[in-house]
């Protein structure tokens, strides 16, 4: 037996993924554990996670591999600091004690986190080969082009490569400072989003607004050349030198400064938003027409954080030269980790890939899972009331009536998903014919922005009766949109209505999935992949002859994901959901003790709220 503990850390969405011999074991991230969104820090919970899972001590592993090399990421940030020099000493001077305490450290910090008691070398591969091997070596292709997009490794922020056997191939690449993934944040920042997490939201803005700011983009800060390789004019950019990702130039550009984090949206931010979203699609097509340019290939692999943009992979599969997509569903740095132990199963020991017979990734459900007794024993510390319900039936019939109830319910089971989506394992779910249930959630359970869109999970089998998607195309890691099929949108007329007013406008019978321009970021969702999720979808179409479901992240915003029955009970507590589903045991939210209830700022409190 060969085990590999991949390992990503130090930057954002620190991961553990371990390999035994080449197939995935478990996976997961640092931040569902210490409960600290996009935690940077060692991943020693999800390390100490995996090992656990596949019964093995540290000094049972055979190879420890890193995602990323330090020594080259360092390189980078010295040259770019001696090139801005003198503006860039703040910045400098602030990133350098971690470097000096952690980074350049890193094989150290991994033995001693481990331990001490590891046999081997600690490995370190280049950062875009790990996104790259995470894309290529799970998905169901022999042999695929493969794009990786995102801030920035060491050097490269994108990359064009193939993939084929045992190997991936690493063709071409764009280098800091220009970078399609930093372009985006940029914006991001601009909005008054967090960078490296609000992102999401400024895609989900993004139809609210029209793009009369492409014009200015493409004049002042991007030059884009026919291959999607791109040129960003740095002096709009702090991210070189500065600690803000914008200069004073940018917002001259832009109508005035940045918003600020808590203030009101205005059009230009939807504006801003439409507008580098449509310059981010042109890009990203222009990259896939040059990778199969390059390759021949007819299949495509995406990864890095870019890779995320659903918006955008939709458009590739709609107007690009591929036949089909596979995006890593941890995309980000996270997957990193797996795609590291991944190049030192195929590439350094030599071992072959199996000739592949579906998706390696089995529904990315590589997390913790919880017994019946540690299900119970937590809700009975906590002093919550709750039902006991035997069988797998009974909890599925009892669920399912409460969603066609127009309640919103708390489902836990089974494994936890890796990566950024829920895709029925740790979900909030509810009714998506609710026209009044996409501003309930978002406002009083997610506690968030009132515009953000839901996601529907369909059988995959009746996907394309409720949406526009192609024939044999799936999307079970929610990261496609498609748009609404006509049988059951509305005519609606929008004259004179622009940014938010637009949201008030019913636009199909599924009004509380459906985006403002028609579109849903949908997951297919079937049983070989999601179990009992797909079970319990089933049940509620036999109810209401609906075979859809909103389904969004257990969390409220600023929180990670949950990950064990405590965090679930926390959050169901903290918010107004209806009823909470943990593996066979049912709690409803009118039969807790009244000094549970009572104590919903305290619970409240202990979500990092943003």
């Amino acid at each position: 037996m060969t085990s590999i503990l991949g390992l990503s850390a130090f930057y954002h969405d620190s991961a553990a993924a371990l390999l035994v011999d080449g197939a995935i074991a478990a996976a997961a991230q640092e931040e569902r554990f210490t409960r600290i969104k996009h935690d940077a820090s060692f991943p020693r919970h999800a390390a100490a996670f995996c090992l656990e899972r596949a019964g093995l001590r540290p000094e049972d592993v055979d190879w420890v591999v890193f995602y990323d090399k330090p020594l080259q990421k360092f390189d980078r940030l010295l040259e770019t600091y001696l090139a801005f020099a003198p503006r860039g000493f703040a910045s400098f001077y602030s990133a350098l004690p971690q470097w000096l305490r952690q980074k350049l450290r890193l094989r150290r910090i991994i033995r001693r986190e481990l331990g001490g008691r590891l046999r081997r070398r600690v490995l370190f591969c280049s950062h875009h080969q790990s996104h790259a091997a995470s894309a290529f070596y799970p998905s169901p292709f022999a042999e695929a082009a493969v794009l990786t997009v995102d801030g920035v490794g060491e050097w490269a922020t994108a990359s064009i490569g193939r993939g084929r056997d045992n190997r991936v191939e690493m063709l071409r690449e764009i280098a800091f400072p220009h970078s399609l993934g930093l372009l985006y944040s940029a914006f991001t920042y601009f909005c008054g989003f967090r960078v490296n997490s609000g992102e999401y939201k400024l895609m989900g803005l993004a139809p609210y607004g029209e793009p009369v700011y492409e014009q200015r983009i493409r004049e002042h800060l991007v030059s884009i050349a026919e291959d999607g390789s791109f040129w960003l004019d740095q002096r709009y950019f702090d991210y070189c030198a500065g600690l803000r990702m914008t200069s004073r130039r940018f917002a001259e550009l832009f109508d005035g400064p940045p918003r600020s984090p808590e203030g009101p949206l205005t059009q230009r931010e939807m504006d801003l938003a439409a507008s580098i979203q449509r310059v981010t699609e042109d890009i990203l097509l222009r990259m896939a027409r040059e990778a199969h340019r390059l390759t021949g290939c007819e299949d495509l692999c995406l990864a890095g954080g870019v890779a995320l943009n659903c918006v955008a992979n939709a458009r590739l599969l709609a107007e690009g030269p591929f036949r089909r997509l596979w995006i890593q569903p941890a995309a980000g740095d996270a997957g990193g980790a797996l795609g590291a132990a991944y190049l030192v199963w195929h590439e350094l020991l030599g071992c072959p890939r199996p000739a592949p017979s579906g998706d390696a990734q089995r529904g990315s459900l590589l997390g913790p899972e919880y017994a019946e007794a540690e299900v119970r024993e937590a809700l009975e510390a906590a002093g919550a009331k709750y039902h006991f319900v035997p069988t797998e039936e009974e909890i599925l019939e009892r669920t399912a009536e409460l969603l066609s109830q127009g309640k919103v319910v708390g489902f836990f089971h089974g494994r936890m998903e890796f990566g950024p989506r829920a895709l029925g394992s740790r979900s909030i779910l509810g009714d998506p014919r609710d026209p009044g249930m996409q501003s309930r959630m978002n406002l009083k359970i997610k506690f968030r922005e009132s515009f953000r869109p839901f996601a529907p999970a369909v059988l995959r089998e009746h996907a394309t009766e409720y949406f526009d998607l192609p024939p044999g195309v799936e999307s079970p890691y929610m990261l496609l949109t498609a748009p609404v099929a006509a049988a059951h949108r509305r005519a609606v007329d929008d004259t004179g209505k622009r940014g938010m007013e637009l949201l008030a406008l019913l636009r199909s019978d599924i009004p509380a999935v459906t985006h403002v321009d028609g579109s849903a970021r949908l997951q297919t969702v079937d049983e070989e992949r999601h179990g009992r999720f797909a079970r319990l979808l089933r049940r509620f179409h036999e109810r209401t002859g609906c075979p859809v479901l909103i389904n969004t992240s257990f969390n409220v915003r600023g929180e990670p994901i949950v990950c064990s029955p405590g965090d679930a009970l926390r959050c169901f507590l903290a918010t107004d959901m209806d009823a909470l589903v943990v593996e066979n045991f049912l709690l409803i939210r009118s039969e807790q003790p009244p000094r549970l209830l009572s104590r919903r700022e305290e619970h409240l409190s202990r979500f990092a709220l943003d």
